[in-house]
């Protein structure tokens, strides 16, 4: 009971901070599991399942908000939905030992891409030339591999590719991102089901989704009174300590080594914490916000 309740709480900060940015909620809830104790392939089963349900919700949403270019949508989620198939295949038959650090590299990555994105300032104009497939089946298919090998990053993959172009809105962006998911999530998690030894860690699915439901409407409150650049400078630089831990101690670096890379990490955390806010002050704005 304990452990559904942990898992229930995983579910539920994952889904608050998905609904801040707009991203994380495979990145974030993959990192706590696997610090909980899940093994990586349980983690992204776990996840991915869960994820059939809060995309599907997200999706519905964001089309009904007229937020979902469908054009884009297809031609990167098709091609993820390959990629996060395949990315589930490869984690399912990798040894537990092996594959956890594989997943925090990523993870790591990932929560690195999440703190740059919401530190720097963007000023650039929007661009009317539409988005061309030579660039959105690449991006959905690495997008898709990425996301189903780590326990999550299709958000903060995709998510920042679109909004460079400077293609689409930023709610459009998000928007059309979130509903392509919900291929990836069935894809990764059809892969998990066929290839995956040892069964799905049901109950972890369960309280991921009863916890991300059940803070689905407070989510949508904080999108309204939490700027999201900060709240994802926060969520990044967690994801960053926390993965830099596990790879760090399956390196088995001294223990010199690791406090000197903590300091580093955290004193980078600060100064692009700092950036943001003196970005503000001076009135440009961060990159825009993802709702």
């Amino acid at each position: 009971m304990r452990k559904l309740a942990i898992l229930a709480l995983i579910g539920a900060a994952a889904q608050l901070v998905d609904g801040g940015l707009g991203m994380g909620y495979g990145v974030l809830s993959s990192t706590l599991l696997v610090f909980a104790g899940l093994s990586p392939a349980a983690a992204s089963a776990s996840v991915h399942l869960a994820e059939i349900g809060t995309t599907l919700a997200s999706g519905v949403s964001h089309w009904r908000f007229k937020n979902v270019d469908w054009r884009v949508a297809v031609r990167i989620g098709l091609p993820g939905a390959v990629g996060a198939f395949a990315g589930a295949t490869l984690l399912s038959h990798l040894p537990g030992d092996a594959a956890k650090p594989w997943m925090s590299v990523i993870l790591l990555v990932l929560g690195a891409a999440i703190l740059f994105r919401f530190s720097r300032p963007r000023t650039r104009p929007m661009s009317p030339h539409p988005l061309r497939s030579r660039f959105l089946v690449p991006l959905g298919l690495f997008a898709g591999t990425v996301d189903a090998t780590g326990g999550g990053g299709w958000g903060p993959v995709a998510t920042p590719a679109l909004l460079a172009t400077d293609r689409l809105a930023p709610a459009k962006a998000v928007g059309t991102v979130n509903t392509a998911e919900f291929a990836v999530a069935v894809a990764a998690s059809l892969g998990f089901l066929l290839n995956l030894e040892g069964g799905i860690e049901w109950t972890a699915v369960a309280a991921l989704l009863i916890g991300g439901a059940a803070a689905a409407p407070v989510a949508a409150y904080l999108v309204r009174v939490l700027p999201s650049h900060y709240l994802g400078l926060a969520v990044g630089g967690l994801i960053v300590v926390t993965n830099a831990r596990v790879v760090l101690i399956a390196l088995d670096a001294p223990d010199a080594l690791r406090y000197a890379v903590y300091g580093l990490v955290v004193a980078g955390w600060a100064g692009l914490t700092v950036r943001a806010v003196r970005a503000r002050r001076r009135g440009a704005a961060p990159v825009p916000e993802t709702v």
